[in-house]
């Protein structure tokens, strides 16, 4: 008995960073993008016990600390099956890249195991599954545009963004996401300016007298570090609402950056809803402290901006990044450049849920 699935890969349309959870965790609000690149998982259960995790790439860990092996753990428990579970991978994706390879390779081996023993787990107990193993795991069983929020792995289903030609460069560069995280909880810590991605922009510091200053001017620190992470996660909340009511179009929230290549009024969310969700200022705040450490990185993003992509971003913790165009002949230009420069690139599209789930069993 076996199976095939293709493991499509993910995007962030924005990322923003909270507050350090007493799990250990931060609060994240972010839009996941399924886009068309995608791994191989073929799935095969045989006679015995145990579970073997076999792939060419050197890179991939053979054992329970793959979540793969995590998963298949779990769905055979859930399942109350017995065998032993064969899990070949195709690698095609980038390794810690930023695009979710490892957790789409999880979720479509929860798949192929309940396509090789023809038995399905409820969508509830997935989701149990998915969660129990990796945050960014829970958004593969929804696919398409998906809004996820506590530690990513909450997940709710979106109004589907237009399939959208994409351009995913994959610098060779290893990007460490909890050594990421350290440096953005360092740098809030701090209280560098800046670092809110939807702060009002041309804020001014407030001045007030305070009794016993001398008639000096007190000026509230406040001002100057942004939002705290409670407040910057309810202007995100804010922004996407209004994107999902159709108000973005009319409404900017202004971040103090151009957004290369969007025009400054709306058109209407009917006619380029990718447009109003840019409009609304989401970013991803990985950047902030990614791109100083590898200035590489933010040489790509501008490649892909100069060379016409509406939105251009990291995606994830990095190191990949993409950029998404309205023509594919702008979008093969950009990976020549790329090319040019030695950065591996390819040109692939954004996926709805219909197109996600429609591709995703091969059959054998």
């Amino acid at each position: 008995m076996s199976t095939t699935v293709r493991s499509f890969a993910k995007i962030n349309l924005g990322l923003c960073i909270g507050a350090l959870r007493p799990d250990g965790f931060h609060d994240l609000r972010t839009v996941y993008q399924t886009i068309a690149l995608h791994d191989v998982i073929r799935v095969q259960v045989k006679r015995g016990t145990g579970i073997e995790i076999r792939c060419e790439d050197p890179k991939v860990p053979r054992d329970a600390s793959n979540t793969c092996y995590r998963v298949a753990e779990r769905a055979m428990a859930a399942l109350k099956a017995r065998g032993r579970i064969v899990i070949e991978i195709e690698k095609r994706l980038p390794i810690q890249g930023g695009l979710g390879g490892a957790s789409a390779n999880a979720v479509a081996t929860l798949l192929a195991i309940e396509g090789a023993l023809k038995e399905e787990l409820s969508g509830p107990e997935r989701l149990r599954i998915a969660a129990e193993v990796g945050s960014d795991l829970p958004l593969f069983l929804v696919g398409g545009t998906v809004l996820g929020v506590g530690r990513g792995e909450e997940v709710y289903p979106l109004p589907d963004l237009p399939a959208t030609i994409c351009v995913v460069a994959t610098p060779e560069v290893g990007v460490s996401t909890p050594k990421a995280f350290a440096d953005w909880d360092l740098m809030m810590a701090r209280g560098v300016p800046g670092t809110a991605s939807l702060r009002s922009a041309g804020t001014a510091p407030s001045t007030s007298l305070r009794a016993g200053s001398g008639g000096r001017p007190h000026v509230n620190r406040a001002k100057l570090t942004g939002l705290s992470p409670s407040d910057r996660m309810f202007e995100v909340g804010r922004a996407l609402a209004a994107w999902l009511s159709g108000g973005s179009s009319h409404r900017k929230i202004k971040t103090g950056k151009i957004l290369s290549g969007v025009p400054a009024s709306g058109r209407g969310r009917a006619e380029s809803p990718l447009l109003d969700l840019v409009r609304t200022g989401i970013e991803n705040d990985f950047e902030q402290v990614v791109f100083p450490q590898y200035p590489e990185l933010r040489e790509v993003k501008s490649v892909l901006v100069r060379a016409g992509a509406t939105f251009a971003s990291l995606s994830g913790s990095g190191s990949a990044l993409f950029g998404l165009f309205a023509s594919r002949a702008a979008a093969e230009r950009a990976v020549r450049e790329l090319r040019r420069l030695k950065i591996p690139a390819l040109v692939t599209t954004t996926l709805t849920r219909r197109q996600y789930w429609k591709r995703l069993q091969i059959r054998d």
